[in-house]
């Protein structure tokens, strides 16, 4: 047991104050990281010079500490829709910033607001939530409601698929890089390949599933696209197999595709959606489930079940609030519908360029979820190299052509977590055209210097080798 003197000998000045905090200097705060946090990020995110130290943030942009200005396409892999500190995001947390924010022995009066307004944006007769802090969670909370709404236990979910890192969420991810370490994970997680209607109608056979559990567009898989008609038909076949159909909307979600909802493409209201990301209007974590009203009263709806499933933080007055707001400003400005136009814009001038450089595989995407894959090297190359270059080439590629975007054009983006041969554009849904073809016009500069693989890595190496002599 620690001794009251013990914890008396701990001096104010061990303590780095905030004011200190925001006065800390790029090499300060490379250092702290490294010795307090996780090094191994560190030294990754240095390679290519992705350790800049930003200090000022607003819409598409953000500053670093020499004053050098970026466009951000990679907008918080979602969380950023309506851009970065949005003022009517921050006002509304001002504005209640003298109510109580955690009192659990209330029923909160600014979350009632956030729970009609998720009702009310919504496809169908989705109407309850269950509000907690990350996509993660909304996950974990769509899983455990399934299991207590149907009695089943098995859930289905798709290859290559990203649904979140902890424990349950991690069940139903499609790839093991991720879940290896962490083995033996929850039992009965079925795996079918995604967008293939024949082999979920075969499992939804075979096993009798509490849920399957799909997102419209895979983000982290490399921003894939379904077969048109695969969400409705797989909602219908969930339907008739008494299994609960779960959409991760998490980040697909609050008009990022060009619709306020990913799954409203093809008029699908699911049993269950999750949601996160830019719920929180890039201010404040939020994440929620959503279900209709005889899913959640078969799982939580008696006094008995009440507290089953339940979050300290989750709906919070100040979470509550900025979600009001980040609602409020996606619907008056109109912000899906803008989506879909900016985007059919965009990947328009991607496949202009996809035309222009072969290393530009394949251009897919929808709204402002867009992907683009990169070629692998083939022919003698890679049979020279025994397979090595391409191997490499998959794994590192993505990587160097977002460090020569930050580098020489000052635009962030990044690949995707399960395809790191995938380059993600995923711009605040308020990005202008101009910005768009800045990205453009870099893009086919960067391309233009670099045939493949090899000529990004010798710019890269160099790129590293500069960063290390500056730090």
């Amino acid at each position: 047991m620690i001794s009251e003197k013990q914890v008396s000998i701990i001096s104010p000045e061990l303590i780095i104050t905030l004011d200190n905090a925001v006065a800390l200097q790029r090499n300060e705060v490379r250092s702290l990281h490294k010795n307090y946090g996780n090094a191994g990020l560190v030294n990754l995110m240095g390679i290519l010079n992705f350790d800049r130290q930003f200090v000022r943030a607003e819409g598409t942009r953000v500053w670093d500490s020499e004053g050098n200005a970026y466009l951000d396409f990679l907008g918080g892999y979602g969380s950023l829709n309506i851009g970065h500190n949005h003022p009517r995001v921050i006002e509304a947390v001002e504005q209640v910033r003298e109510l109580p924010n955690i009192l659990q022995a209330s029923i909160p009066t600014i979350t009632a607001a956030l729970l009609h307004n998720l009702a009310v944006i919504t496809p169908g007769k989705l109407k309850r939530s269950f509000l907690c802090n990350s996509g993660a969670e909304a996950v974990e909370g769509a899983l455990k409601l399934a299991r207590a709404a149907t009695g089943r236990k098995t859930f289905i979910y798709c290859r290559n698929s990203f649904h979140g890192k902890s424990f349950g969420a991690l069940s139903v991810t499609g790839r093991e890089k991720y879940r290896e370490l962490f083995e033996p994970l929850l039992f009965d997680c079925r795996e079918v390949p995604f967008g293939d209607i024949d082999a979920l109608r075969k499992a939804l056979r075979k096993y009798q599933a509490a849920a399957f559990i799909v997102e419209p567009v895979q983000g982290e898989g490399g921003i894939n696209m379904p077969p048109r008609g695969y969400l409705s038909e797989a909602a219908r076949a969930c339907r008739d197999a008494g299994t609960l159909f779960i959409a991760d909307e998490i980040q697909t979600g609050f008009g990022r595709t060009g619709a306020m909802f990913a799954c409203q493409h093809e008029n699908v209201e699911p049993d269950v959606m999750c949601l996160a990301k830019s719920l929180g209007g890039g201010i404040m974590p939020i994440g929620a489930f959503i279900t209709n009203d005889d899913i959640w009263q078969k799982a939580y709806g008696s006094v008995e079940k009440a507290t089953l499933h339940t979050s300290t933080f989750g709906g919070n007055t100040w979470a509550a609030a900025a979600g009001i707001a980040a609602i409020e400003v996606l619907v008056k400005e109109k912000l899906p519908a803008a989506a879909a136009e900016k985007g059919t814009y965009f990947i328009s001038g991607l496949r202009d360029l996809q035309k222009k450089y072969p290393l530009l595989q394949e251009v897919r995407g929808q709204g402002l979820l867009i992907g683009i894959e990169l070629a692998q090297p083939g022919g003698l190359t890679n049979k020279a190299t025994m397979g090595l270059a391409s191997k490499l080439s998959h794994e590192y590629l993505g990587s160097m052509v977002a460090g020569e975007l930050l580098n020489r054009h000052r635009i962030i983006t990044a690949y995707t977590l399960n395809n790191p041969n995938v380059i993600r554009m995923e711009p605040p849904l308020t990005v202008t055209g101009e910005e768009l073809d800045y990205v453009l016009n870099a893009l086919d500069d960067v391309l233009k210097k670099h045939k493949g693989f090899f000529s990004f890595a010798a710019t890269s190496a160099k790129t590293v080798l500069k960063s290390i002599r500056g730090k």
